[in-house]
């Protein structure tokens, strides 16, 4: 499931940043957001994949 959201916030964060690219959105904030969504995306993909999560490397005991 987290690689799911993960690839969704990804290619949200992607699509800000042509929206932008294109001039379709005004001010500063996409590059912003869409570079953070990336590279959020990326990270839930990742921690997905090898089913780790940072949460509970921290300390915290969540479900599984």
């Amino acid at each position: 499931m987290r690689i799911v959201i993960g690839a969704m916030i990804e290619g949200l964060g992607w699509l800000l940043l042509v929206l932008k690219f294109f001039g379709k959105i005004e001010g500063d904030w996409p590059w912003f957001f869409g570079a953070a969504a990336i590279l959020g995306g990326m990270f839930m993909v990742v921690e997905g994949a090898l089913g780790w999560c940072a949460v509970r490397a921290m300390g915290f005991k969540t479900p599984i």
